[in-house]
């Protein structure tokens, strides 16, 4: 459909203005001129005036019929004036003044010379038409009349190559039809006889509708109708001509022939502006939906990371310690996997999503789009927090299993050692209490009463060495109550036996001995060698125990200082030894002399020693014991010692390569930012620099595997300190996730300002030049600046900015009032000062094309939707011609709505249907069943309401 609404420019033709037309270099008034001198004597030619009748009837009817009307008879039904101003209205868009409600010929006169009025302020020069002619029915000048209206709306507009009007619509048709044999376009006349001209402008545009090569030269007629009923079915175009009429004729009417092409002009005119509408719909909605897929993609990623965060901190929060060292070791083995395995993809996810929220906010900016706001709790930020509280916890968890594994390690070695104690002296006080409730001292010599008082100060002095023992034991209990020993029950019980049983033997020590003292008196004779011997055998014996368990004693070092001083103790009792046995000799030749004395004196001893319990035999198998016992302990610590050398060759390995891959890590860390500030070469280069640093950085991992391989020996070994470097595992592993995350981070800024410079057509020169000035700007060389140093670096570039409008620039940079400018957010600022993007206006008006010449006319009684205002009278030739009732001058307005059916048929069907899902439907009083409103949805593209 034509827009016929273009036509509203303040054109200034006629002699008197002195303007140019269009595009032909004369002025309208000028050829208007010329088309005035038109043979009035030919017009009256029967043939051409049948022609020129029907061609401009079905003319005015094609635009009439928009307003729901049409004529029969051109030189009847415009004589009253009324259907004339509607014709100017409908195909000027204006509105006309209030048409005069008489009947009389001076009310009809009137509303013609508005009519022709509206026509001279166009521009135009009318020539011996005046009023009353059209008013009287005069034909000759109603056609003339008709004709000027076509020529200054229909055909003057046109413009080809430079040329308009009749030669630039003649330029048209021979660019459209060249290809085409059988088709020389010379004239308005006898070069559209054939009806090849008519049917080779169809297929030129519309090639499925012609079946051009089928067509015959010798048969004019079935071109000519072929032609005629294509347009009228398929383009819209009303029939104007007969074929007859046209073969028939030997010269066919100019004029005719040209008001029916330059519909041809206006309907493939309007065609290709609807599609360069559909084109830049296509654009922006492919645009739309690829930015509504980035922003599903990170709410589905943000959810998914974050559900997995809120599922691991409780678990790396739970300190319930387990009973024994193998529970927590499979704990630490469940949080080294958790480290190896299942936390690195995360990484990349974390970084990836990030990585995807830049790429998503700088299309967004670059597609002048407002930018994208997350759901509540999925912000960049709340991921951030969400992942620094799952560090912390993991922080404090592994730090807590180790602490638990070196609590439950000496739990263990103290049971045990409580268990021996307890065991040397269960075996001990075995008998004890039988032994000191005997009332063998009432039927003894007074050698026997002697000697059970002084077997009895032995058993005295062996409860006294035994009492550090106990409180040993019970020392032991109380540490492992203290430390939590999950059989602390069993503990204490047995604890409570022990120090039960030893109050009931100084009872009874205490009873027995008031016995002896009682009857000590009648006692004198005592063996001095055997109270001798049991004196010294019992400290001796004791140092033999205490030997044995030292000897027997478990023993948990974790470094070689320790077990090398361990060693040296060791070394030291060993050089007791010699001492002990000379001690253990004179002992045993004490006993020698006793029984050398008896038997020289016959003295007949009764069994063993009165005064002890300790025989040389259990001297002797003691000491045998503690003379096996030396080398297996030295075998204990040799084999603690390899151990502890080894896990020393384990800390310098670790050490050694930690210390070459952590300074490494930081020099890359460095040399990144270096790179991000410089950023030589274009930004391709630049990109493929990056690329290239990142593959050197992803070759460089298996020198971080080398090192989690040691860790991991480190980590079986139970070493949990290395003073030959400052790196830990969890320092190289936080570095090695920082430089792979800064410099995918940094490839990214790259690939942004590639799409900036290419959507925004900056140069390399430009880039260069925006990313040195702002290098200069950057002091502190850290990729961004303060407010100070961006205001410093705006001035410097040519802006005069005063507060309020360099406040308007900073919410546009730092939309979250960071305080900092970045060069990306630099880049997207200059790139939208430099360059032009698409509108919500543009997007408006595109949609206008693809809505067509829609119009609503305003009138009380009901003009809207078609219908013409109530008439009185009758309007036919021969009879009286009665006006409409005009109540008040109409309206002419475009409507701001489109219907679904013509989005389906301009838009590709994916997103014709995303329009009809988005838009409202239209609320205006001229809206029709199925309107919707294009004008709020384009808006809403673009952040100025809600979509």
């Amino acid at each position: 459909m034509v827009d016929y609404h273009a036509a509203n420019q303040s054109y200034q033709y006629g002699p008197s203005s002195g303007g140019n037309g269009a595009g032909g270099g004369g002025t309208m008034g000028d050829y208007m001129a010329q088309e005035d001198d038109w043979d009035r004597d030919l017009l009256l030619d029967p043939a051409w005036e049948k022609q020129q009748r029907k061609t401009f009837t079905a003319w005015c009817n094609s635009h009439l019929r928009k307003a729901g009307t049409q004529i029969e008879n051109i030189d009847e039904d415009f004589r009253d004036g009324l259907k004339l101003m509607l014709l100017l209205e409908v195909i000027s868009g204006e509105r006309l003044p209030k048409p005069e409600r008489g009947k009389m010929r001076v009310h009809k006169i009137n509303n013609v010379n508005k009519a022709l009025d509206f026509i001279a302020s166009k521009g135009v020069k009318l020539v011996s038409i005046g009023a009353e002619e059209i008013v009287d029915g005069n034909a000759k000048m109603t056609l003339g009349m008709i004709w000027t209206i076509i020529l200054r709306f229909a055909i003057q507009d046109i413009s080809v190559e430079e040329t308009s009007a009749k030669e630039g619509l003649l330029l048209w048709c021979q660019r459209k039809t060249a290809p085409y044999k059988n088709v020389n376009v010379q004239n308005f006349h006898i070069s559209w006889k054939d009806g090849l001209a008519f049917n080779a402008l169809i297929h030129r545009h519309r090639p499925e509708l012609i079946e051009y090569d089928k067509l015959r030269k010798d048969d004019p007629v079935t071109n000519l109708n072929n032609a005629f009923e294509v347009a009228e079915k398929y383009l819209d175009i009303p029939k104007m001509l007969d074929a007859e009429d046209i073969v028939n004729t030997a010269r066919p009417d100019e004029k005719a022939i040209m008001t029916y092409v330059s519909s041809f002009y206006h309907a493939f005119s309007g065609a290709q502006k609807a599609e360069t509408a559909a084109n830049r719909i296509c654009k922006v909605l492919a645009v739309n939906q690829e930015n509504e897929h980035l922003m599903e993609d990170y709410e589905r990623l943000a959810s998914d990371l974050l559900e997995w965060i809120r599922r691991t901190i409780p678990w790396l929060e739970d300190r319930v310690p387990q009973k024994t060292i193998q529970e927590m070791q499979q704990k630490l083995e469940d949080f080294r996997d958790y480290r190896r395995v299942h936390k690195p993809p995360k990484v990349q996810e974390k970084c990836q999503l990030e990585i995807n929220f830049n790429t998503l906010q700088t299309k967004l900016r670059l597609s002048n789009r407002p930018a994208f706001m997350p759901s509540e709790g999925k912000m960049v930020s709340d991921i951030n927090n969400g992942w620094q509280h799952l560090e912390q916890a993991e922080k404090g968890y592994e730090e807590w299993l180790l602490n638990e594994i070196r609590r439950l390690e000496r739990l263990d070695h103290l049971a045990e050692k409580f268990r021996q104690k307890a065991s040397i002296h269960e075996a001990w006080t075995d008998g004890k209490e039988a032994m000191l409730k005997q009332r063998d001292y009432e039927t003894a010599t007074l050698s026997d009463i002697k000697a059970l008082i002084r077997k009895h100060e032995a058993f005295e002095s062996d409860l006294a060495a035994h009492q550090d023992r106990v409180e040993q034991i019970a020392a032991i209990a109380q540490e492992l109550n203290e430390l939590d020993y999950y059989d602390s029950h069993n503990v204490n019980t047995r604890c409570q036996k022990i120090c039960d049983q030893w109050d009931a033997l100084g009872s009874l020590t205490h009873s027995r001995r008031e016995a002896l003292e009682k009857t000590e008196k009648q006692l004198e004779t005592i063996d001095q060698l055997h109270l001798e011997y049991a004196k010294r055998a019992a400290p001796f014996n004791n140092w033999m125990e205490s030997a044995m368990e030292d000897l027997q004693d478990m023993f948990i070092v974790h470094t070689i200082e320790e077990i090398e001083g361990l060693i040296s103790a060791h070394d030291q009792f060993k050089s007791t030894l010699p001492d002990a046995d000379r001690e253990r000799e004179a002992i045993l030749a004490i006993h020698k002399e006793a029984q050398r004395i008896a038997e020289s004196n016959h003295i007949k001893l009764s069994g063993s020693n009165p005064y002890t319990t300790v025989t040389p035999q259990i001297i002797n198998t003691k000491w045998e014991k503690v003379q096996q016992l030396v080398p297996k302990r030295d075998h204990a610590l040799l084999e603690e010692q390899s151990k502890q050398q080894s896990n020393e060759h384990l800390r310098r390995q670790f050490a050694s390569q930690a210390n070459i891959v952590g300074p490494w890590i930081q020099t890359k860390m460095e040399e990144i930012g270096r790179i991000s500030i410089e950023m030589n070469g274009t930004l391709e280069d630049q990109l493929s620099h990056l690329k290239q640093y990142e593959r050197s950085i992803v070759d460089y991992k298996p020198n971080l595997d080398l090192l989690e391989q040691q860790h991991q020996l480190i980590q079986e070994a139970l070493i949990f300190d290395n003073k030959h470097t400052n790196y830990t595992m969890e320092h190289i592993r936080v570095g090695w996730e920082q430089l792979l995350t800064t410099i995918a981070r940094t490839i990214n800024e790259v690939e942004n300002q590639i799409l900036t410079r290419d959507a925004k057509g900056i140069s390399q020169e430009q880039m260069q030049e925006f990313r040195a000035s702002f290098n200069h700007f950057d002091k502190k060389q850290t990729g961004s600046m303060d407010s100070d140093d961006f205001r410093a670096l705006l001035i410097s570039t040519g802006y005069s900015l005063g507060d309020a409008e360099f406040n308007r620039i900073m919410s546009v940079v730092d939309p979250n009032h960071s305080g900092l400018v970045t060069f990306q957010a630099f880049i997207d600022f200059m790139s939208r000062e430099t360059t032009d993007t698409d509108t919500a206006d543009q997007v408006i008006a595109s949609f206008k094309v693809l809505a067509g010449d829609k119009v609503s006319l305003e009138a009380p009684g009901g003009w809207l939707g078609g219908a013409l205002p109530a008439r009185t009278g009758r309007v036919g030739p021969g009879g009286p011609v009665c006006g409409w009732e005009w109540p008040r001058a109409l309206p002419c307005h475009p409507q701001n709505f489109i219907t679904a059916e013509e989005l389906r048929r301009e838009l590709p069907p994916d997103q014709a249907e995303y329009c009809i899902a988005r838009m409202a439907p239209y609320q205006g009083a001229d809206a029709v069943p199925g309107a919707l409103d294009y004008k709020s949805f384009s808006t809403a593209l673009y952040g100025e309401s809600d979509l």
